[in-house]
C-alpha cells in the first residue's frame, strides 16, 4: 500500500492535493452573493445575512470582528464603510457561516442514492523527465458517505478534509497514492 506523498512535484509534477479540489467544487456548489465585499451591493447583503442571526454574530465575533453595535448599525445603513481588514473578515465570516448553513445540505444531497460518483483527474507529468513519470488514468469512484468530507469542509480544517479524503481515495485500491494530488477533481449534486 502506497504511503503519503512528501516530496510532491520533486520532478516537476504539478498539480493539487485531492482534498483542495474537492473542496473547490464545494465551495462551488453553495452558491451565495455574486457581488464582490468591495461593492455597497456585495457589503450590505452579506452584513444583513451575517446580522439576521445569532449564528450569523458568532461568525462575525470567529472571524475578528469586533465593532460596537452603533458601528453595525452604521455599516448597515450605509452611513459608514469598513476599513479593508473589515472587509476581508467580513467576507470571510460570510462564507464560514454559508459553509455552516448549507453543509447539512449538501450531505443530503451527495449521500443520496448511494452516494455520488467522483472523476478523478490525475497529476500534470508533462514537465516530468520520462524515466519518471507515471502511469495514469483518469478514475472515477463512487463515494457513499461524504459526512467526514463535509464535516471538515464546513470547518474549514484543511487536515481533517484531507484525512477524510484520503479514507476515501483508498477505495481505489493499492494504487491510491497516485491520486493523492490531481489536476481537477468534478462531481455534481
Amino acid at each position: 500500500m502506497p504511503d503519503r506523498t512528501h516530496d510532491f512535484g520533486h520532478y516537476g509534477a504539478k498539480g493539487e492535493r485531492g482534498s483542495e479540489a474537492a473542496a473547490r467544487v464545494l465551495d462551488s456548489l453553495i452558491g451565495g452573493i455574486a457581488s464582490p465585499v468591495t461593492s455597497s451591493r456585495g457589503l450590505s447583503a452579506r452584513l444583513r445575512y451575517l446580522t439576521r442571526s445569532q449564528a450569523g454574530h458568532d461568525a462575525m465575533r470567529e472571524a475578528g470582528i469586533t465593532v460596537t453595535p452603533r458601528t453595525l448599525k452604521a455599516w448597515l445603513a450605509g452611513k459608514q464603510r469598513p476599513n479593508k481588514a473589515n472587509l476581508t473578515k467580513i467576507d470571510a465570516a460570510y462564507w464560514a457561516l454559508r459553509r455552516h448553513n448549507v453543509a447539512r445540505y449538501l450531505l443530503k444531497r451527495l449521500n443520496a442514492n448511494g452516494g455520488t460518483r467522483v472523476e478523478i483527474h490525475p497529476l500534470d507529468q508533462s514537465h516530468v523527465p520520462i524515466p519518471h513519470q507515471r502511469v495514469l488514468e483518469y478514475r472515477r469512484l463512487n463515494i457513499r458517505n461524504w459526512d467526514a468530507i463535509i464535516d471538515a469542509w464546513a470547518k474549514q480544517e484543511a487536515r481533517a478534509l484531507d484525512d477524510a479524503w484520503i479514507d476515501q481515495m483508498v477505495n481505489l485500491g493499492s494504487q491510491w497514492g497516485k491520486y493523492e494530488y490531481v489536476t481537477s477533481v468534478g462531481f455534481a449534486a
